[in-house]
């Protein structure tokens, strides 16, 4: 089951990357977390711009409300979302 912490500023997604993949997609869960690949190669926050994207589309907020709070430089990163509730974010996410 996927790990949300809710604040009040929004819900922390705990997220596993994989950076300079073949393209930009949703991987499902694992272990807990979101698993995402992501095209951009992980340099000067390329690929943690292209998850902010992708957490944004998937979920169908604007990307300046997602942010990486923890793990910039590693593949293991929480990601909040501000203004959307846990349940909300469970929804948007398929499967």
């Amino acid at each position: 089951m996927l790990n949300l912490e809710s604040r009040s500023e929004g819900v922390v997604i705990a997220v596993r990357v994989s950076a300079a993949a073949s393209r930009d997609r949703l991987l499902g869960e694992h272990a807990g977390a979101l698993k995402l690949s992501v095209s951009a190669p992980p340099e000067r926050g390329k690929a943690n711009a292209a998850v902010r994207a992708l957490v944004a589309k998937t979920l169908g907020v604007a990307a300046s409300r997602v942010s990486v709070v923890a793990g910039e430089t590693s593949r293991d990163k929480k990601v909040l979302v501000r203004g959307v509730d846990a349940e909300t974010v469970r929804k948007s996410l398929p499967g």
